[in-house]
């Protein structure tokens, strides 16, 4: 998963020539995985055409406070447009739209969302040599960083007036490494490799049937994208389901059995920083697996178990300077039974979820946790896995600032 997947971009387009990039840039972002709304000053629609960047962007361009100029006219809300970005790109940012952004002038809905965002707001100057190295153009800079503002450089080459110098809009392919690097180092879990287990194991009886449980893996496959998405490496390794996952920056290691997700688990282990271990690992298996199907008979059959490998406990036995955090899925005595394994397998903490607890436990798309350490248990409410996720994670993070 790159940074800039399912990130939500507002990019504002002013009237320079070098508006006609931002189709190039549109399309990165799409590929990057991004969504796009694009706003334009009226002026620059002499330079790029709002077809093209509706069709690159799947959204419709906006550029001016109203959709028509009839009686039914659609208001275009500058303020939701500031609330829905995760960042905003002012891309070519022309000197005379960096001058009214420092001043606070607000005579387009370019500039109007751009006052109204409460997201982070990147912008890339763009204009000749000579306005470049105004000193109107250096302090509406330098007022623009002191706002909080991110300047992406401009950089030197042959400019629109066959001057050569610097004020170029920095290249699209350049644009986008800045902000992936900018926005990477600002996430809590850069550099951080964290390994976490999902799903259900099946122990085979013969070659038809096994011993399994109900597990869909939903908590663990959520646990690894929102880990992804905060910086981490992020390796999954999923017992049997049916889930897919469309980060490239995943590992995910699929096994069958305890014992194969105990090895991938030794495998991996000394690498990270982290392990959760949400997978709900088989405690029993055949002594025996059959080679052929057993028949049906009218007598009874009996299967003689014998207990799987712990991996919890054996990664809590040899750990260093990981993290180590557990799941337990109760239903009774759940805390006291939750503590006693935060205790004997030496763990940072515990995720308690309790099958007692409407919309928690398996094969459902939420779930009700509580987070247990040696001195603090702390109780959510019923939330989607992917929010229960977050809530785990930010756990996770204040860990490496005790």
């Amino acid at each position: 998963m790159g940074v800039l997947e399912g990130k939500k971009i507002l990019l504002g387009i002013t009237a320079g020539i070098a508006a006609y990039k931002t189709a190039s840039l549109v399309r990165l972002f799409i590929k990057a995985g991004a969504q796009v709304k694009v706003i334009m000053t009226p002026s620059a629609k002499d330079f790029i055409t709002p077809l093209t960047l509706s069709t690159l962007s799947k959204n419709e361009v906006i550029s001016t406070f109203t959709s028509n100029e009839d009686e039914n006219a659609t208001w275009n809300n500058h303020v939701e447009l500031g609330l829905w970005a995760d960042f905003m790109l002012i891309a070519p940012a022309t000197a005379n739209t960096l001058s009214k952004m420092a001043l606070g002038t607000s005579d387009n809905i370019l500039l109007a969302a751009y006052l109204s965002a409460k997201c982070p707001v990147y912008f890339a100057p763009a204009m000749d040599l000579d306005m470049y190295l105004h000193p109107a153009t250096k302090t509406s800079l330098e007022t623009l960083r002191s706002y909080g503002n991110i300047m992406i450089p401009a950089e030197s080459g042959e400019l629109a007036s066959g001057l050569v110098g610097e004020g170029r809009m920095a290249e699209p392919e350049n644009i986008v490494s800045f902000l992936e690097k900018d926005l990477l180092s600002q996430l809590p879990l850069r550099n951080k490799k964290i390994l976490i287990t999902a799903g259900p194991t099946y122990e085979a009886i013969d070659p038809v049937r096994f011993i399994g449980n109900h597990s869909s893996g939903k908590m663990g496959f959520e646990l690894a994208k929102e880990a992804a998405k905060l910086g981490a490496q992020v390796i999954l390794i999923s017992g049997p389901t049916y889930l897919q996952l469309e980060s490239s920056s995943i590992k995910l290691i699929r096994v069958t059995s305890a014992q194969e997700m105990y090895e991938a688990a030794h495998t991996y282990f000394e690498q990270q920083d982290v392990v959760i271990a949400a997978a709900a690992v088989s405690d029993y298996k055949p002594k025996e697996v059959i080679d052929q199907k057993i028949k049906k008979k009218e007598s009874n059959l009996n299967i003689e178990l014998i207990p799987t490998q712990d991996i919890l406990a054996s990664l809590g036995k040899i750990k260093e300077h990981q993290k180590l955090i557990g799941f337990a899925l109760e239903t009774n005595n759940e805390v006291e039974n939750a503590k006693s394994k935060l205790e004997r397998k030496n763990l940072d903490f515990i995720v308690l979820n309790s099958l007692q607890d409407t919309g928690a436990g398996f094969a459902k798309d939420t779930n009700k946790i509580s987070i247990i350490s040696k001195t603090e248990i702390k109780n959510f409410q019923l939330k989607s896995k992917s929010e229960v996720a977050q809530d785990i994670l930010k756990e996770v993070i204040s860990l490496f600032h005790e």
